[in-house]
């Protein structure tokens, strides 16, 4: 039982960074090169290999090199439902947020 709590804790930790969930966002539309995805975040090479890295070791992407270059592609597929479901979620405390504004506004 605690290696099934261990293996989600490291999922939701390789998640646990803006970056990388930006690079997961890119991986939902397809396999993409290092280079592309460097570029996407604006950062160095070396960070964004960390970044990367952790995504790997988590399991949530995977990665081939092929000549010089390395692509990348999400293994983790219902890492897209999760985030869907975080966006909704949001979009409703957004809402009820700004219902509530309104409601002590007119109080």
């Amino acid at each position: 039982m605690r290696n099934k709590h261990e293996f989600r804790s490291k999922i939701f930790k390789a998640l646990g960074h803006p970056s990388r969930i930006l690079l997961v966002d890119a991986l939902l539309e397809g396999e993409r090169c290092v280079c592309e995805l460097r570029e996407l975040v604006g950062a160095d090479i070396s960070t964004v290999s960390k970044h990367l890295s952790v995504l790997r070791e988590a399991g949530v992407v995977g990665c081939e090199k092929r000549g010089t270059n390395v692509y990348y592609t999400l293994r983790m597929e219902c890492v897209k439902g999760f985030l869907t479901c975080v966006d909704r979620f949001n979009a409703r405390r957004i809402e009820e947020h700004a219902c509530a504004l309104c409601e002590g506004v007119r109080s």
